[in-house]
């Protein structure tokens, strides 16, 4: 619960939307509770195992703010970036800004994961004609009417793949901001794996050359 009380310390006002994705070590439990105790937090709970991309979906219906900003449940990320984030949104006139571990220098858990995430920020870039920094990163902030508006697809990982290719493929500049990060090791539940990196290229390659208009 240390994440949903450190989200919940942030000033700036907001709707949270937690989705406890068929969890089988008594999360779901302990989040009911939490949110019983707490009115602002709304649970949304699937009863087996969908992934990240199925999560972000089943949550997406239910925001009611003008940007949605998505957080994953480690501690990876800060949510004290979320003023940075909200900040670049409205002074830049853009709706959508990632949050960039590359900008700001952050320590990486393993190289791999490190020059695999630069490696999907190129393709991404070069395809998109985007200057992308960090396109894997957790921390993208959208309109939430934008947001809502993607044919969204993916259940794991690619969330993050099919997003990208989709708001650029609608026209929307990507602004970057650095943000804060931790990295967790494997033995702490580091669940991308290297499967999910050529999932991720495949994803923007066939957005941008296959999927119509």
């Amino acid at each position: 619960m240390q994440l949903l009380e450190r989200v919940l310390a942030e000033p700036t006002a907001k709707q949270i939307i937690v989705v406890d994705d068929g969890s089988t070590d008594g999360s779901r439990q302990v989040l009911e509770a939490f949110a019983a105790e707490h009115p602002g937090v709304e649970l949304v709970c699937h009863e087996t195992n969908r992934g990240k991309g199925a999560a972000i979906r089943s949550a997406i219906g239910r925001a009611r703010g003008a940007y949605t900003i998505i957080q994953d449940a480690d501690l990876e990320y800060d949510p004290s970036d979320y003023a940075a984030l909200l900040a670049t949104a409205a002074e830049r006139g853009v709706r959508v800004v990632y949050g960039s571990r590359v900008l700001a220098h952050q320590p990486i858990s393993y190289r791999r994961y490190y020059w695999g995430g630069r490696a999907i920020s190129i393709v991404a870039s070069v395809l998109y004609g985007r200057r992308i920094t960090d396109e894997p990163t957790c921390y993208k902030l959208f309109a939430t009417d934008l947001l809502q508006g993607l044919p969204l697809r993916e259940d794991g990982f690619g969330f993050c793949p099919e997003a990208t290719a989709l708001v650029c493929r609608r026209g929307e500049r990507i602004v970057e901001v650095p943000v804060h990060y931790a990295p967790r090791s494997i033995e702490q539940g580091k669940k991308i794996r290297w499967s999910d990196g050529i999932r991720a290229a495949w994803i923007l390659l066939k957005h941008r050359l296959i999927t119509p208009r």
